[in-house]
């Protein structure tokens, strides 16, 4: 080898880079990358797929309304639907011209969400490549009617305030219709709808709890200084209160025997002991019939009774017996006045004769307030 080519690579290895690779890498936008360019026809799909759904009857003139709509927007992606009112199903499928072989589940999500009441402007953003549906069924979870709407209405709450709420947090469309629950966002928002949807339904934490939860989640992520930190320290925990329920009655057990309890008689045992089963056909009736007019003698009987009740007089005042005990009164205040008036005159009788002069003041004397005045 010359000289020259071995200057050459000596000063080649002096400006190589340290990488591996040194060529240089195009500037080419990530989305382009995997934006998914249409096949040519001879790629198509091998097989047809199709999916079908039944809608309820209420739905049948918005569905008539806005198929047009729907049939043009699948139309683009290559897919057909149909919509049968006898049968009241809808169906989208495959077609030739389809490129996208997971638009066909896209399509499918689709038509649950019409047939869940969502309205088609809406349902339509789901043939988008960021959008994904969750259909949560709430039906099962709660047995009894009432709790169930109380705890759905719990959900959607005043105005439809915790809804939105929900909604704006989780960055999702939440739709509560009949028994399920249909949202619309991202996969983080759709598990986080579906967990505060369940929890609600079974009464293990009120969605309020759950906003504020994640209101605070929200106020931690934009704090650069706590990114990378264990948030556990700042949520609330909430505990679960123990409210009394009412006891439930255990019934007594009653003690096992082997043997079965005693067979009860029958009614021809019965009609044998009291010998009615030995009786012609003739005795039975008359006896039936003497049983019935016996019956029918006690009834009228005291019908009668409850009919004359009704014209009895009622009973008078005893007034005799309130004259009695007036006279009695008036006696006994007489014999008591009799009693005093012989007490007195006792008295005057005993008593020594009464000084008048004591009690009158002579005329010469002054009196004692008079001498005191004079003293002074």
């Amino acid at each position: 080898m010359d000289d020259t080519e071995v200057k050459n690579k000596d000063i080649d290895k002096g400006t190589r880079h340290k990488g591996k690779h040194d060529k240089p890498k195009p500037d080419v936008d990530p989305a382009e990358v995997w934006k998914i360019v249409p096949a040519p026809d001879k790629e198509c799909l091998l097989e047809v797929s199709s999916f079908s759904t039944l809608f309820p009857q209420y739905r049948e003139t918005y569905l008539q309304s806005v198929w047009p709509q729907v049939k043009s927007a699948l139309k683009e992606h290559g897919i057909t639907c149909e919509l049968d009112l006898v049968k009241g199903s809808m169906t989208v499928s495959t077609t030739r011209k389809t490129k996208d072989p997971y638009i066909i589940v896209k399509a499918r999500d689709l038509i649950k969400l019409l047939s869940r009441s969502v309205p088609a402007s809406q349902a339509l953003k789901i043939l988008i490549d960021e959008m994904q549906c969750d259909i949560i069924k709430i039906g099962g979870l709660v047995r009894n009617k009432d709790k169930f709407v109380k705890r759905r209405q719990r959900l959607i709450g005043p105005d439809s305030s915790t809804l939105k709420a929900l909604e704006i947090l989780t960055e999702c469309y939440i739709l509560v219709q009949g028994n399920s629950v249909s949202a619309m966002g991202s996969y983080k928002g759709l598990k986080q709808v579906r967990r505060i949807v369940e929890e609600c339904m079974l009464n293990k934490m009120h969605p309020l709890y759950n906003i504020k939860v994640l209101m605070m989640r929200r106020d931690l992520a934009s704090n650069p200084e706590l990114a990378n930190e264990n948030w556990d320290r700042f949520l609330p925990k909430f505990k679960k209160k123990n409210v009394k329920q009412k006891k439930v009655k255990s019934k007594e057990k009653k003690e096992y025997t082997p043997f079965p309890p005693p067979q009860p008689p029958s009614k021809i045992d019965m009609q044998l002991d009291s010998g009615e089963y030995f009786l012609s056909d003739k005795k039975k009736s008359a006896k039936k019939w003497q049983e019935r007019q016996e019956k029918q003698a006690e009834k009228t009987a005291e019908n009668k009774r409850k009919r004359e009740e009704a014209f009895k007089a009622p009973e008078e005042a005893r007034v005799q017996d309130d004259d009695k005990s007036h006279k009695d009164d008036i006696a006994a205040m007489a014999a008591s006045l009799k009693n005093k008036a012989k007490e007195f005159g006792n008295r005057k009788s005993t008593n020594d004769e009464i000084d008048t002069e004591m009690y009158i003041a002579a005329s010469g004397q002054p009196s004692s307030k008079k001498k005191r005045k004079n003293k002074n």
